[in-house]
């Protein structure tokens, strides 16, 4: 017996049990006492590949190539689960003894390897059974991490760690070609798709018009089943409250025979009592009448009223007795019969009162949807005309740039519709007719000798010309104190006016025509 003292590879730990240790130690390297047992466990991964057959939620089998990388963790809580639970024999026998201050390696992880792939298989399995083939393409990197989380959460209690996890191209089991036919569907749905949407429209076309018939016969049937089950439940109310008013009358009239035969028989047997006592009365009547044959007569004769008189009040009460009850029977039947046909009438009327909404509810549907399609093809009028113009415009502007700007479409405007052609007839018809008047001022000097007053003389001279042009141009003539025009001479300035504003107006006239001719297309 000795110490010894003992350092694990770099991918080994020590694993030393016995004397002082409570369960478990692991160390990198570490003095082993006497009564103390140590061997190394390896933490290098190793690799699963397998191949699951697996069936999706819509019960599509297929294989699920996959690669996952698994070893012990490297931290002292998962390498004590894993040396605790995973070293040794599958079958649970110790390692075979070492000799002293020989370490034992723990082998022997075909078992382990059993388990992990259990583990594995069974929660990939319960993960597909939850997803569609169409989720397991489009969300791969869900899965994968889905399968990691949910398996490792498994493998925590053995101490061990997922490394990497590879999950490979989805395969065809045998038997199956549900792939092949993926394949082949996408190379054929391209030359379908045109087909579909033909198809398609065509179908919306024809099943728009059918779905809007089968609503309109579907809306008149519910009316006419509903109008029948009204009618169905109020005969069946009516029926209900005939059958217990039948009930009714024949329970009273049951109890009224029974009362009338009770009656009968308490009237037989008081009978029958007055006969007996009538006899005794003759038998003691018989034995006295000796004595006092006119006593015992006027004894008798008022004994047998008495007798008679209680009898005809018995009759009486119970006959009373009966008529009351017979009475009281009939007003409650009355009253429940009225009681029936007040509720048969307030259901009858909800029943109408609903049937009137929902007529009215229809109408009020049917014209907002003829409205909104009112309202829907006047926008789309609108937009229509919207489009020409935008697309007049357009065609516009790329004719303004063939023809070097706007200035170059406005000539060829005004050239196709003969807007220059129109102006210079226009401006002919204008001055049509006119005499214009010429006038010639002549401000210079008259001779050679130099006139000290020439520069007066000539603004006199040119002032009744001048005055004379601004009222044939302006209409305006010069104050009376300045000058003083001839009558003749302000009727000529009146004429050549009223000429002069035709003019304008003609001119006026045209270039609107000229404006107008460059406006229209």
């Amino acid at each position: 017996m000795g110490i010894w003292y003992h350092v694990a590879e770099p991918n080994s730990y020590l694993v030393i049990t016995g004397a002082g240790i409570e369960k478990v130690l692991i160390k990198k390297k570490a003095f082993v006492y006497p009564f103390q047992k140590v061997s190394k466990i390896s933490i290098t991964p190793f690799d699963f590949s397998m191949s699951l057959q697996a069936m999706t939620v819509e019960k599509l089998k297929f294989s699920l190539p996959a690669v996952f990388t698994i070893g012990p963790a490297d931290n002292l809580k998962s390498l004590e689960k894993y040396a605790v639970l995973l070293t040794g024999e599958s079958d649970g026998r110790p390692t075979a003894p070492a000799a002293k201050g020989v370490v034992t390696v723990a082998e022997g992880r075909s078992h382990v390897q059993d388990i992990v792939k259990g583990i594995i298989e069974g929660e990939t399995r319960s993960i597909v059974s939850t997803m569609t083939m169409e989720e397991l393409f489009r969300e791969r990197k869900v899965f994968k991490d889905k399968v990691i989380q949910q398996v490792q959460s498994e493998l925590d209690q053995f101490g061990l760690c997922i490394y990497n996890a590879n999950v490979k191209e989805l395969q065809d089991t045998p038997g199956s070609e549900y792939f092949a036919f993926l394949s082949r569907k996408a190379h054929e749905g391209a030359l379908n798709q045109a087909k579909v949407d033909v198809a398609d429209a065509r179908m919306r076309g024809e099943v728009g018009e059918a779905e809007k018939q089968g609503k309109t016969k579907q809306e008149v049937a519910k009316i006419h089943a509903a109008t029948a089950v009204l009618e169905t439940e109020r005969k069946g109310e009516k029926a209900a409250a005939d059958a217990k008013l039948t009930d009714r009358e024949i329970q009273i009239e049951k109890e009224l025979n029974f009362a009338r035969i009770d009656a009968k028989r308490e009237a037989e047997r008081r009978d029958a009592e007055l006969n007996t006592e009538v006899e005794k009365k003759k038998a003691a009547m018989e034995l006295e009448r000796l004595r006092a044959t006119t006593v015992t007569q006027a004894k008798i004769s008022r004994e047998s009223a008495q007798q008679r008189a209680d009898a005809d009040l018995y009759a009486q009460e119970k006959n009373a007795e009966g008529k009351k009850f017979s009475q009281q029977a009939d007003a409650e039947a009355a009253a429940f019969k009225k009681l029936r046909d007040a509720e048969a009438d307030q259901k009858a009327k909800e029943r109408e009162a609903e049937a009137s909404f929902f007529v009215t509810k229809k109408k009020a549907e049917a014209e907002f949807y003829k409205k909104e399609r009112e309202a829907q093809a006047t926008l789309i009028a609108h937009q229509k005309e919207a489009e020409g113009l935008s697309a007049m415009a357009k065609a516009y502007g790329d004719l303004g740039n063939v023809l070097g700007g706007p200035q170059g479409l406005m000539q060829y405007l005004m050239l196709q519709n003969n807007t220059y052609e129109r102006l210079a007839n226009a401006n002919a018809t204008a001055i049509r007719g006119l005499q214009p008047k010429i006038n010639v001022w002549n401000t210079g000097a008259q001779g050679d000798a130099a006139d000290p007053t020439a520069p007066i003389r000539n603004l006199f001279q040119s002032l009744p010309p001048l005055l004379s042009t601004i009222n044939d141009q302006t209409g305006i003539s010069p104050p009376s104190w300045l000058a003083q025009m001839p009558q003749q001479q302000q009727e000529q300035q009146q004429q050549q006016q009223n000429g002069g504003h035709s003019l304008r107006q003609k001119q006026l006239d045209a270039r609107k025509d000229s404006r107008n001719g460059e406006l229209t297309p």
